[in-house]
């Protein structure tokens, strides 16, 4: 019998986000006669306690180095100047213990699992023979920075992980050739059948849309103040929205929501500044983001990034909800089929659409239905775990 893979898995999030709740996903339905995880978080979160459960070794390691390109030329200038001026400095005990560990042949493979690793992987590439993987994760802007960090990932990587082809597709277009790299949708296994609903003010038969993201203007959240003004314009008072996350407004946003973040407001100011708080209800964050689908009819992103995928998408879909979202991509994500998809957003259709599942429940139900089954068709969570248990068995393979 062959000697089980050690792997250990580098999460920047602790749970407090999708990356790091398909990770753990994926690890508790991976063959564990095969594969041996250890799992270090750069945050302690809820994730920590779920892998204990599950007998999986796991250790909160703050200072893990972390850093991706943005947008915006000054930002990537602040942003780096940053984290080598203080991040990295304060990473030398962290990197000192990841290398110990990779040159004492404790393991057998690293696993990124957020292209954010890409400096600390590049670091230890130089240092030791260790085998690395990625997970690539998001659509990094096409800039400068953005190329300089796919092509730091492409040198420092064994292998690639991809959520979608959508992620892949962007990473060569950055990298300007090909990678060597696999795709492998995000496991989500179907929740359980006495999941407890997240306890909602008394909304009688009102619509409950949920939305599962911290606030950020690229994920386009404030897009839900205007589809409430445009309801409310429709006299749909029987729409409401519950929204998961942290709503703090940066300070860089322009217009009404600028000044409200200035004066430290939230997201729930704005709402109220609008004239539509009635239709809201704001939970912060939340650390069973399934409850809070379980007690709503629908999920809802905005996205002004036209990426309908991710967690929260495929969550919904398996929890049989349907998803109102933004973009072209239609693999989870089918227009009048699994949900509501545009091609570009525009509020007022958007009202149209809600107001027609909250006229009729068995189409919305119909809709939530058909996703489960697109979702346990494409991301059954033990085929995508044995999908990347064989990714790591080939590259440990090569290495030998």
């Amino acid at each position: 019998m062959s000697r089980r893979l050690r792997v250990l898995c580098l999460d920047i999030e602790g749970g407090f986000g999708g990356s790091s709740r398909s990770l753990f996903e994926s690890l508790r339905h991976i063959d564990h006669a095969k594969v041996a995880p250890e799992i270090w978080c750069r945050r302690a979160g809820p994730v920590v306690a779920r892998y204990e459960n599950e007998k999986i070794p796991v250790r909160v390691a703050p200072g893990m180095p972390t850093i991706s390109s943005l947008q915006d030329l000054s930002r990537n200038i602040y942003v780096y100047a940053r984290f080598f001026l203080q991040d990295w400095r304060r990473s030398r005990q962290f990197r000192n213990e990841l290398l110990a560990a990779a040159v004492s042949g404790e393991f057998d493979l690293f696993h990124c699992n957020h292209e954010s690793l890409f400096l600390i992987a590049n670091w230890l590439r130089a240092r030791s023979r260790i085998s690395i993987t990625f997970h690539i994760r998001t659509n990094l802007y096409d800039t400068a920075w953005a190329r300089y960090q796919v092509g730091m990932i492409a040198r420092a990587a064994n292998r690639l992980v991809f959520i979608t082809e959508n992620e892949r597709d962007r990473f060569h277009d950055l990298l300007g050739a090909e990678a060597c790299g696999t795709v492998i949708y995000n496991p989500a296994p179907l929740p359980a059948a006495d999941i407890e609903p997240y306890e909602l003010p008394e909304q009688g038969f009102r619509y409950k849309i949920a939305c599962l993201s911290n606030y950020s203007w690229n994920r386009g959240i404030d897009r839900l103040i205007e589809i409430a003004e445009a309801l409310m314009q429709r006299d749909r008072h029987d729409v409401y929205f519950v929204v998961a996350g942290n709503m703090s407004l940066p300070h860089s946003l322009s217009g009404l929501l600028g000044r409200i973040a200035r004066r430290g407001g939230t997201l729930a100011d704005y709402a109220e500044a609008r004239g539509v708080a009635e239709m809201f209800e704001f939970l912060g964050h939340v650390d069973e983001p399934e409850r809070v689908l379980a007690a709503a009819d629908a999920l809802i992103k905005p996205t002004r990034e036209n990426n309908p995928w991710g967690r929260d998408i495929i969550e919904a879909l398996a929890m049989a909800r349907p998803v109102l979202t933004v973009g072209t991509w239609d693999r989870f994500v089918s227009q009048g089929v699994t949900g509501i998809l545009q091609r570009e957003f525009d509020a007022s259709a958007m009202a149209n659409e809600i107001a027609g599942l909250a006229d009729n429940r068995d189409r919305s139900c119909a809709m939530g239905r058909a996703g489960r089954a697109r979702v346990a068709e494409l991301c059954d969570p033990r085929d995508r775990a044995a999908d990347l248990a064989e990714i790591w068995r080939q590259v440990t393979a090569n290495a030998a």
